[in-house]
């Protein structure tokens, strides 16, 4: 047992502690003494980064199964052999969800042609957006079912909601209706987000020649130090026009959040207006919010408190804005050198963020037919912010 002495030593330094940070948060130590910001309290370091295995082509998707095994989507742009793979328990990938649909002229009628987006949802079911452009083949939405082993349905989308320079890259899932939600960043200006419900099969496009989805002409996209462009073998440079390309769901399935690439401010819209057929399309222009600050990212993802979290493709970095800030300050969560153009960001079964470095700028696409990407591919996971801090008011 303790004896008094030990006991009243305690109590002392317990009312010190109390007692310093009463004045720390009261200001009572003067106007001039500020606390420290929550990045430098939370920083991860780099021993919380945990390589987890590595993409078996330049990924440009990915999602997570409820077994806890990765799927994830070869980007086109790396002239992948298979375009889905699944990583098993054995460590080794394998197309997904078999090879016939992964390899042209096999005479599968679900041949995929150009995925990017994909998404599971929590029936087990995989959702992933072929967009087609490969071979110019329809864009649709292939989703299958990995518990039964079957496919579960094919929407092909209307051609009336796409244009010439569609190019659809993420989607969402609605968690509560039979609603696909899709970024179409196409040429940067005729951008747009497609809504597609599932059930009837009919796809429609909004948003287009709104502000919110388009390029903002301000950004200049540089990564390791230089900015990014498009050099075609003839020698022609242009800079890349990215519209709308994250795109997440709340849990309730009540706003859609979304931004463009390069673009420095995220927007939200109630799903309940993008799935009113009867709303105009300048009525729904109106019903848009302005959220936060963004990176330069092509994913995000939501946490459970709807704490937003962002793939920083020129930091090589993950970054989020928090609700108890009222999503004011964009913050640092863990920054790598390993960390090259990230993509792919979900939250998986695990509770853990995952995300995978692609070195899309690395890819003949921007370099004039070379191919100057350094394979491996590694897949991350990180911890997301705690469910609860400590808070002293506002920050300054």
């Amino acid at each position: 047992m303790r004896n008094p002495q030990t006991r009243g030593v305690a109590l002392s330094r317990g009312i010190l502690v109390a007692t310093v940070l009463v004045f720390l948060v009261s200001g009572a130590f003067g106007q001039g003494v500020k606390l420290p910001s929550l990045p430098k309290i939370f920083k991860k370091p780099n021993d919380e980064l945990l390589e987890t295995t590595q993409a078996p082509a330049g990924p440009g998707g990915m999602c997570m199964l409820p077994s806890g095994d990765y799927v994830a989507a070869c980007h086109p742009f790396f002239l992948p052999q298979f375009r889905v793979m699944s990583l098993g328990k054995d460590g080794q990938w394998k197309p997904f969800p078999n090879e016939a649909m992964n390899t042209p002229g096999s005479g599968d009628p679900l041949l995929l042609d150009s995925v990017l987006g994909i998404a599971c949802d929590s029936r087990g079911i995989v959702w992933m957006l072929d967009n087609g452009r490969r071979s110019g083949s329809a864009a649709k939405l292939v989703a299958w079912d990995t518990k039964r082993g079957a496919l579960h349905k094919v929407v092909v989308i209307d051609a009336l909601a796409l244009t010439q320079h569609s190019f659809l890259t993420n989607l969402a899932l609605d968690p509560v209706g039979p609603y696909v939600y899709i970024s179409d960043p196409a040429d940067g200006v005729s951008s747009a987000i497609i809504v597609v419900n599932t059930e009837s099969g009919l796809a429609r496009r909004v948003l287009q020649g709104d502000r919110s989805v388009q390029k903002d002409p301000q950004i200049v996209l540089t990564v390791d130090g230089r900015q990014i462009e498009v050099r075609r073998p003839d020698g022609v440079v242009a800079t890349p026009l990215t519209g709308v390309s994250p795109i997440a769901i709340d849990r309730r399935g009540e706003w859609l959040y979304y931004g463009a690439r390069d673009g420095a401010s995220l927007y939200k819209i109630r799903t309940q207006f993008l799935t009113d057929l009867s709303i105009a399309p300048q009525v729904l222009t109106t019903q848009i919010t302005g959220v936060s600050q963004k990176p330069v990212c092509d994913s995000m993802t939501i946490d459970s408190r709807g704490r937003i979290y962002f793939a920083d493709i020129s930091r090589g970095s993950i970054d989020y804005v928090d609700p108890e800030e009222n999503y004011l300050n964009l913050r640092l969560l863990v920054q790598d050198p390993r960390i090259t153009w990230p993509g792919g960001l979900f939250i998986g079964p695990d509770g853990q963020l995952h995300f995978y470095s692609s070195q899309l700028h690395r890819t003949p696409f921007f370099n004039s037919g070379k191919d100057i990407t350094a394979p491996p591919f590694p897949i991350f996971k990180t911890r997301p912010l705690p469910s609860s801090r400590f808070q002293f008011g506002p920050l300054p």
